[in-house]
């Protein structure tokens, strides 16, 4: 029985393991998240509950600015059920590639790092659903597609089980690729 429990823990955690984000160091075109965000930014994206089903669908509007090594992302999201959010993050280069952040409803300190076209970016957010507010871990995949469109793939989990996925693709006013 132990031997049985040891290798469904083995197969649970390999589960768990993804792409290692060096492994995009290569690939281009380059991601500089200050440089990307710098200015205006359209997303718009989708929530997934781990079945499939599309939940809730949004457009998000962020004005990226840079003063004294801190990138500020002002992010204003409206939901397709008319709601909206201001979520503000304050992100600061650690250099060779790494990123750390802080955001209101961010638990902690968000942690990034960027290779070649892509950026993983991990953090727990503190998510409000009706009355109780949830701590969920974020795993956000950012790729740069060309100089003014990215997609990001987000995996949202609480005790490692995923709840589900956001997807989002952004792209940059005024920018031609």
């Amino acid at each position: 029985m132990k031997i049985l429990v040891n290798v469904m823990l083995a197969v649970l955690l390999a589960g768990c393991a993804g792409p290692d984000v060096q492994q995009y160091k290569t690939v281009s075109p380059t991601l500089d998240p200050a440089e990307y965000f710098t200015g205006v930014t359209d997303a718009w994206g989708m929530f997934q509950k781990r079945d499939g089903e599309v939940t809730k669908r949004f457009h998000v509007v962020i004005t990226g600015t840079q003063q004294q090594g801190v990138l500020t992302l002002d992010e204003r999201f409206r939901y397709d059920d008319g709601t909206t959010q201001q979520r503000v993050w304050r992100l600061v280069n650690d250099g060779q590639g790494r990123w750390r952040g802080t955001a209101a409803d961010v638990e902690g300190e968000a942690q990034g790092t960027a290779a070649g076209n892509a950026l993983r970016w991990q953090y727990t957010l503190l998510l409000p659903v009706d009355d109780t507010t949830y701590a969920m871990q974020f795993d956000d995949w950012m790729f740069l597609i060309d100089r003014c469109t990215m997609i990001n793939r987000a995996s949202m989990r609480k005790f490692g089980i995923e709840f589900g996925q956001v997807t989002l693709t952004f792209r940059r006013r005024a920018c031609t690729p």
